[in-house]
């Protein structure tokens, strides 16, 4: 809709202004009732499909509308510590919220373990080929190309991984053969379109493709527990802490089990 400046015989501009902003406003929601404002959510990569879902869900329920920004962790944080608006946040590891909450910019009392993960290794679909899970294989011998993977950097999805390479000892002849990505999905995306030859990500992101193959998966104690914290931002609008107290709940609890995420103990 075009906006149209209203001029009121009579009235300053400034008060020509402001009716005008009322009117406008009168004509977006229909009826002259006040919406509930939008909260923002911004949440790590791998939460995409499950939250986008979950934000539909609550809506349709009577929430407020629920908008999302969808990226590392790393990312997220950073644009919160800048000053971005999010009301709320939900991070792939405990690293990027204490970050937060060390700078006040999360509220503390809301913070909660939400989700747990797993990380597997995975290769195009119909170009696998066998893995073993432990300290003396050659999996650097067993592919020739490219492994991608969040950015050991930042990225928290390739921070788990370096940890997982140094626990087998593959990191070293590895790290040179990486192609590291700004998140998990895109780190996913450039094994579905064979760009590289196996990558690392969460189980949860594997199960969500219909273009790689699941080859093995690295067993907890390879690296840190894949926590998901969750907590409200500093000056959160107040939709968001029903939007934090349902996604934890036992009615979004399936959509998170069927996409292969475990409720945090």
């Amino acid at each position: 809709m075009r906006n149209r400046s209203v001029r009121v015989r009579g009235m300053g501009p400034w008060r020509a202004v402001l009716l005008s902003t009322l009117l406008l406003a009168l004509v977006a929601t229909g009826s002259g009732a006040a919406k509930e404002s939008p909260i923002t959510v911004f949440a790590a990569a791998s939460t995409t499909d499950v939250l986008q879902r979950l934000g539909g869900q609550f809506e349709r329920d009577g929430g407020a509308p629920v908008r999302f920004s969808f990226a590392s962790s790393s990312l997220l944080a950073r644009q919160i510590e800048e000053g971005a608006p999010a009301d709320l946040f939900v991070s792939a590891d405990e690293q990027w919220m204490d970050y937060l909450q060390q700078r006040s910019l999360i509220q503390t009392a809301t913070r909660r373990d939400l989700l747990a993960n797993m990380l597997v290794l995975v290769a195009p679909k119909g170009r696998g080929f066998p893995v073993k899970m432990e300290r003396g294989f050659d999996l650097p011998g067993a592919f020739k190309g490219r492994l991608a993977v969040g950015d050991p950097a930042h990225v928290p999805a390739g921070i788990y991984a370096k940890e997982a390479l140094q626990h087998f000892g593959w990191w070293e002849a590895l790290k040179g053969r990486l192609d590291s990505a700004d998140n998990v999905r895109a780190a996913l995306r450039l094994v579905e379109m064979g760009e590289a030859d196996a990558g690392i990500v969460y189980a949860t992101d594997a199960m969500a493709s219909s273009k790689v193959v699941v080859l093995a998966e690295f067993p907890s104690g390879s690296h840190a527990p894949i926590v998901y914290p969750a907590a409200l931002c500093r000056g959160a609008r107040p939709g968001a802490a029903a939007f934090l107290a349902f996604i934890g709940s036992a009615k979004a609890a399936p959509a998170w089990r069927e996409a292969g995420f475990r409720l945090a103990d």
